[in-house]
């Protein structure tokens, strides 16, 4: 088996069933099953063979997902660029995977014929995955040689620290987080999915889209995220499950279509990336839709803590339980489990964590299966985990440790600031102290001393920031996370 065959399967199954549906188009799980089908062949004409690294630059496309599809029965990898990089950033990634085909969507063929004549491999539009004959191959002749064993994905970090890195996952990771991702979802085929996160990254790809097909529904698939947009397909395709970062949820609940639009068919609506302000759930609760929360990285699927629906009204501000088929423990600098209560870093073991680094077997990050994250986590007594933040983040004041995102959800509940970081500056006297750096929103006039009484009577006085800076913007990777080692670097001396 391979994870081209889940396509074949529902096509069998299901013959008149929508799996994807973008730009007005319905492609049936049969169409798609003979797009996959006519991309095998152009792939193996233009020489892939199994374990060759093929790299995607574009926009969200059907194209991508029949590629990943193609490449699975070959036994070859998949490697989504992000179309926001930089060509030298491309090219390093390019390099570094050793990349032997470089595929792109129309907007970019351009730039991805130069970059892939820069580095010496072959170019293939998007369109001509579909000049391969449409005919099947007979699995008996040995072309094909892909299985759920085989690596099929290999996804680069969004490297908010340091240098990307590749983490790769099997086909049989790739389903295994379906399963888990279903019942974070309770996903069934009766479900319909609206993807619009970029599925260069594994948030976009497989928290719903892969799941969503895994399971036979349909997928309304947006090029881009866009607000008025997502809006717009809520009220007319009516999805029942959608995903959202923080600044996707922010540009929708600004938008001025969000009071008057029906969200009704939503009966769910999961966020990830990081953690969401509890204003901006209250937003979404108000308007009697759940809001759920999804917890992983690149490296482990990513599904691995999640708020399910009947949670979510109840546990605000909880990343959720540990989920089905996965282990999570949190340990201390000694590699100690700590007690209920206690913060200590997310480890995570689980069949659909990477298995590896590309190109750097002996990353301390990844031993005996267990991935450890950086990131640091307290559980209850009733195992509901509370993400506080990223070990490498974490202040310690005279000798206190303090974690920014307790701070920086504070921040967020304040009308007048549209986003804002927490970050530690080295201090003679503290070792570290607190500095807060805001973007006040549109029209605002917001003062050091108006952000300070924010922090009266709501938190110890040791967390209360020792400076307050103002700037335009902040520093962000391609899914809205604040790249923090960038605004070190940039904040003045105080």
């Amino acid at each position: 088996m391979n994870l081209a065959q889940i396509i074949e399967r529902h096509a069998q199954f299901s013959p008149q069933q929508v799996a994807i549906h973008v730009a007005g188009e319905d492609i049936t799980y049969p169409a798609l099953w003979q797009r996959v089908q006519r991309a095998t062949h152009a792939l193996l004409a233009a020489g892939v063979q199994p374990g060759d690294r093929v790299a995607w630059l574009g926009f969200n496309d059907p194209a991508m997902l029949v590629l990943l599809f193609a490449l699975s029965r070959i036994g070859a990898i998949l490697l989504p660029l992000n179309h926001r990089l930089a060509a030298p950033e491309h090219a390093a990634i390019l390099g570094h995977a050793g990349v032997s085909l470089l595929v792109s969507d129309s907007a970019h063929a351009s730039a991805a014929a130069a970059l892939a004549q820069a580095q010496s491999c072959g170019f293939l539009p998007a369109a001509g995955l579909q000049a391969g004959d449409g005919t099947d191959i007979d699995t008996d002749t040995g072309v094909l040689s892909g299985n759920y064993a085989s690596p099929v994905l290999l996804v680069y970090t969004s490297g908010t620290t340091g240098r990307p890195k590749g983490a790769l996952h099997t086909q049989s990771g790739l389903v295994w987080n379906c399963v888990i991702s279903a019942h974070a979802h309770e996903l069934t085929q009766d479900d319909h999915v609206l993807s619009t996160l970029p599925m260069f990254h594994v948030g976009g790809l497989c928290i719903q889209t892969l799941p969503a097909l895994h399971a036979g529904t349909t997928v309304t698939l947006h090029a881009r995220f866009d607000a008025a947009a997502w809006l717009a397909d809520v009220a007319a395709r009516r999805p029942t499950l959608s995903l959202m970062v923080p600044a996707t949820l922010r540009a929708v609940l600004d938008h001025a279509d969000f009071s008057a639009t029906d969200l009704s068919p939503l009966r769910f609506l999961a966020a990830g990336s990081s953690t969401i302000p509890a204003s901006m759930i209250a937003a979404i609760h108000a308007r009697g839709v759940p809001l759920g929360q999804i917890y992983g990285a690149t490296e482990t699927g990513p599904v691995s803590i999640y708020l399910r629906r009947a949670d979510a009204m109840q546990h605000v501000g909880a990343a959720g339980k540990a989920g089905l088929h996965v282990e999570v423990k949190l340990v201390n600098t000694l590699g100690e489990t700590v007690a209920p209560g206690e913060v200590g870093e997310i480890c995570v073991r689980a069949p659909n964590v990477m298995c590896g680094y590309w190109a750097d077997a002996d990353n301390p990050a990844f031993n005996d299966g267990w991935f450890h994250t950086g990131d640091l986590a307290r559980c209850d007594d009733a195992g509901f985990y509370e993400v506080v933040g990223r070990s490498k983040d974490m202040i310690i004041s005279g000798g206190e440790n303090i974690y920014p995102a307790e701070i920086e959800n504070l921040l967020a509940d304040c009308p007048q600031i549209l986003e804002a970081a927490v970050v530690g500056q080295p201090d003679a006297h503290w070792g570290e102290v607190v500095v807060a750096v805001i973007v006040k929103a549109p029209g605002e006039d917001l003062d050091a001393a108006q952000v300070r009484q924010l922090f009266e009577g709501r938190l110890a006085r040791f967390k209360h920031p020792k400076h307050i800076v103002f700037c335009k913007a902040l520093p962000k990777t391609a899914l809205g996370k604040v790249q923090k080692a960038g605004l070190l670097v940039s904040l003045p001396a105080q």
